[in-house]
């Protein structure tokens, strides 16, 4: 490999391909997104206009080894005072930011106290809104604004776009993509975790451009709110729309997340890619990272 491995996405399906990466020996650069607007980070965006920390804390805690600092960091604060609600990586992200006065260098320096082997970096260097415009049961279009009410939101989302819509790139964020060797896209939430990241600019024009290969993490199913009633070819079909000349080379998907291998197959070949089909779930239907580290030992 010439280049490093990239694993682009957010919240818990980041952090398991990001173990799974570790497994396999690699030290991948995690880029996050910066629209998450609920819990503890919301508050966080809306009270010191900081860019939302949660998912970048779980990123840094997925490349450290597992012990009393990182149960610390994602140690969580119950009662009912200021504090309620806050995980404490999270307030340590926002006093290192205020110290340094700078995203990228309160990241790597959390990364060097944990020990983590890689590195993890915003997609924007401020905080965005998402917005989706979402067709109800009726027909009519509603535009629905913010992370936290579009998991929740009843409808089909047939467009989604950021605010502002040019956000402040981290370029080192678009240079990891534009040298990568291999970008891993996903699993996680389709629309508010996986594809916000192609609405950053920046980012999906060296991701068009990347000579990596690109490989995507099929989502183990349908998720409620934002993928109700979504089929493994309807993945495929938002991302080709959403992610217009951001081709892939190669698709994972657990055989219990298709019900159309040949359906499948055909619409991973309009993208470019060809499908791995491997049993990386595990019991409860998440992903298991040891056994997506066995899949994506084939590829990287």
């Amino acid at each position: 490999m010439t280049g490093p491995v990239v694993a682009l996405g957010g919240g818990h399906g980041l952090s398991v391909s990001l173990r799974a990466l570790r497994l396999l020996g690699i030290e991948p650069i995690a880029i996050v997104g910066t629209g998450d607007d609920g819990g503890s980070s919301g508050r966080l965006r809306t009270h010191l206009g900081v860019p939302p920390p949660g998912d970048l804390r779980m990123a840094l805690a997925a490349l450290a080894e597992e012990g009393l600092w990182t149960r610390v960091l994602q140690h969580r604060f119950g009662g009912s005072g200021d504090v309620e609600g806050h995980a404490l990586g999270n307030l340590i992200l926002v006093a290192l930011w205020e110290e340094t006065g700078d995203l990228v260098a309160g990241l790597d320096r959390l990364g060097l106290v944990l020990g983590a082997r890689g590195r993890v970096l915003p997609n924007c260097l401020e905080p965005v809104e998402l917005i989706a415009d979402v067709e109800a049961d009726a027909g009519e279009l509603v535009e629905v604004r913010g992370q936290a009410r579009l998991t929740t939101a009843r409808g089909r989302i047939v467009a989604l776009r950021l605010d502002p819509p040019r956000p402040r790139a981290c370029p080192e964020a678009v240079d990891s993509v534009a040298r990568a060797s291999h970008v891993i896209i996903g699993p996680g939430s389709w629309f508010t975790s996986v594809l916000t990241h192609v609405l950053v600019p920046e980012v999906a024009h060296a991701l068009r451009d990347t000579p990596a290969t690109r490989i995507l993490v099929l989502n183990a199913g349908p998720q409620t709110g934002e993928t109700q009633d979504f089929t493994a070819i309807r993945h495929l079909d938002t991302w080709a729309a959403l992610a217009p000349g951001i081709g892939l080379e190669a698709v994972i998907a657990d055989p219990r997340s298709l019900d159309d291998v040949g359906g499948f197959e055909r619409a991973a070949a309009r993208l470019g890619a060809r499908v791995i089909v491997a049993d990386v779930l595990a019991g409860q239907g998440h992903h298991d990272p040891a056994s997506l580290a066995r899949a994506l030992g084939e590829l990287v």
